[in-house]
């Protein structure tokens, strides 16, 4: 039978004590391949898996239990291996880079932030900021909303305003959130995010991380910040 793979830790202290239970249906109890200094926490691998919201908790819940005892190296939902020997041989043959990744996150852990703009706010600052702007608003208003080529223009400008505000931003969450991480790793981009990024935070530094968050929206009343975590650092592990 395949085998699922949770992540990976030292074997010393134990990451797992007790029964834990992981993905599938009914749950699969999870245990741990060894070889060298490292465990990898796995499962026998469900049939015709699929990212249901049941297996993504149970992925989750694993990493954390683990995370509990010391830093695991998180593998994203899905990672499954022919059979517990490919897993051990994959430790051996790996073994130094992962203590080294160990070694690299211990002690710390990931957040996500996601920006967007409240549409209403940004839209005020940009025609405060922009004179052009005012002006062909106020125009057209007069005008009874103004011929067709005039809306035309006045929406084009809207939209390269907006966007020039979103670069800015984008860039002023990054400066910002970098001074209180140790990393920072880019997200996939989304036409739904003006920023998706993730950082690195060592554990005893996290309620200092959630502060700048805090004051950066408190600050730029513009931006709809997400904040998610903490997280195991899936974003910092190769």
């Amino acid at each position: 039978m395949s085998t699922y793979v949770y992540g990976i830790a030292r074997n010393s202290p134990p990451p797992l004590t007790g029964d834990v239970s992981g993905v599938g249906d009914p749950p699969r109890p999870v245990r741990t391949v060894e070889r060298g200094a490292l465990v990898a926490l796995v499962s026998d691998a469900p049939e015709d898996l699929k990212p249901k919201r049941r297996d993504l908790l149970a992925h989750q819940s694993v990493l954390a239990v683990a995370g509990a005892a010391g830093v695991v190296l998180p593998m994203r939902f899905g990672g499954i291996a022919p059979d517990d020997d490919a897993v051990a041989s994959v430790l051996a043959e790996r073994e130094e880079h992962y203590l080294e990744r160990l070694n690299s996150l211990d002690g710390r852990v990931e957040y996500n932030v996601k920006a967007t703009h409240d549409e209403e706010a940004v839209l005020h600052q940009v025609l405060a900021e922009n004179p052009e702007l005012r002006t062909l608003s106020e125009a057209n208003r007069k005008a009874g909303g103004g011929s067709q080529a005039q809306k035309l223009r006045l929406g084009e400008l809207v939209v390269a305003a907006v966007q020039q505000c979103e670069a800015r931003d984008a860039a002023l969450i990054g400066q910002v959130l970098t001074g209180v991480a140790e990393d920072t790793s880019p997200g996939p981009e989304s036409s739904g995010w003006l920023a998706n990024m993730s950082f690195l935070v060592a554990r005893e530094h996290k309620d200092e991380f959630i502060s700048a968050v805090r004051a950066l929206q408190s600050d730029n009343p513009r931006l709809v910040l997400q904040l998610n975590g903490p997280l195991p650092p899936y974003s910092f592990v190769e």
